[in-house]
């Protein structure tokens, strides 16, 4: 996964906040079930004998694996993410699911080029649009939405393609209100369901699909509903329509402060990625790059 177009020279890097857990690893070990009390005296003792990390020295005699270690050290340092098997979040989140992956690590290098091109105080909505479907941005969004959390960021995902909505699902959430029902006038920004595991992360689903999605992304509602975002969260990622014969995406990018654009290898075809460009260009809303992806 690649970014391209993005001149990062004069901007600044925000490091938000991160409260670190002020248990020793061995006693989140034993809350966790993977350690008794009693295997600690002989944890230590190996750990001084060879000068091991006690992580290493309780691997080393077989007491836990190193999936445990790698989870504790997560929880010590506040970096959330699910073991195999827990909560019912889409085998989509890479990040949550395989947070050492190098698709999970291509997801943060993205994270930190668009903390420095893009994230302040005065920019914090950020569109991410594609020419058509299948192109991945549900994908992308979900996923850069994880790795902001994961940063201690309070981060909102607003489901913004209420043609064809994906992330209720991928996030497992109830079927409840969503955003259709927000610019309809039957609810507010607080219909956001917090993502369990992830304190950080909120997720504002599209809701029930409404026959008129492009007359309700055209309402005051939707301002008002980015307002209230600006407000309340540091960073707010807009899952879009396929831009191809609508105009859903572009009335979202024109309420964004910056667009981040995107095209799946042998899937977008160059024409309609530039008609986009162009497209976006015309609306005086700054692109910051284009993201490349194999998803």
């Amino acid at each position: 996964m690649k970014l391209r177009d993005i001149d990062a020279s004069g901007l600044q890097f925000k490091i938000p906040n991160v409260s670190i857990e002020d248990r020793p690893i061995g006693q989140i070990l034993i809350d966790m079930g993977k350690l008794k009390p009693g295997d600690v005296p002989r944890i230590f003792a190996l750990h001084r004998e060879r000068n091991l990390r006690f992580g290493e020295a309780a691997r080393k005699l077989r007491l836990v694996k190193d999936e445990d270690v790698q989870y504790a050290l997560s929880i010590q340092f506040n970096f959330p993410y699910l073991k195999r098997g827990q909560a019912a979040l889409g085998p989509e989140l890479v990040v949550a699911h395989d947070p050492f992956s190098p698709l999970a690590e291509s997801m943060r290098d993205l994270r930190t080029q668009l903390m420095l091109k893009w994230l302040d105080a005065e920019r914090k909505l950020l569109a991410i649009v594609s020419p058509c479907a299948q192109d991945g941005r549900s994908y992308l969004a979900a996923n850069l939405a994880v790795v902001f959390a994961q940063l201690g960021e309070k981060t909102l995902l607003i489901d913004a393609d209420m043609r064809h909505p994906s992330q209720q699902r991928i996030f497992g959430l109830s079927k409840g209100l969503g955003l259709a029902h927000v610019l309809s006038g039957r609810a507010g920004i607080e219909c956001a369901e917090l993502v369990p595991y992830f304190e950080s992360l909120s997720v504002l689903a599209a809701g029930t699909v409404p026959p008129n999605p492009l007359e309700l992304l055209s309402r005051p509602g939707f301002e008002q509903l980015l307002v209230a975002a600006r407000k309340q969260f540091s960073v707010v990622l807009i899952d879009t329509p396929a831009n191809a014969g609508r105009s859903d995406a572009k009335l979202v990018c024109a309420r964004a402060d910056s667009v981040l654009m995107l095209a799946r290898r042998n899937h977008t075809r160059m024409a309609h990625l530039e008609s986009l460009r162009r497209a976006v260009a015309d609306l005086n809303v700054p692109m910051l790059g284009t993201v490349l992806t194999d998803h």
